[in-house]
Formats: structure tokens, sequence, C-alpha cells
């Protein structure tokens, strides 16, 4: 039996930072990878 696309999308995982690993709020047409302290840690 297949999983409604509501059922999938809620079962997905949290975004979760690519170099410090905290958990990310999802934003609408966001591919960002890292959290916004570690991008303006780039920026420096």
């Amino acid at each position: 039996m297949l999983m409604s696309p509501v059922e999938f999308f809620r079962n997905l995982p949290k975004k979760e930072c690519t170099k410090c690993g905290k958990h990310m709020q999802e934003q609408a047409e966001s591919y960002l990878m890292d959290c916004d302290q570690c991008n303006s840690k780039k920026e420096e």
C-alpha cells in the first residue's frame, strides 16, 4: 500500500546543518545545507 504524500513529508527527518549538526528551521524554496551561524562564519 502506498503512503499518502502528506504522511511521507511528515515523516521526513528534520534538516540538519552539515557543519555543526544543529536542526534547521525548514524554509520553502531553500536549498541551503548550512545554518545561518555557519554561513555567517564563512563570509567573515
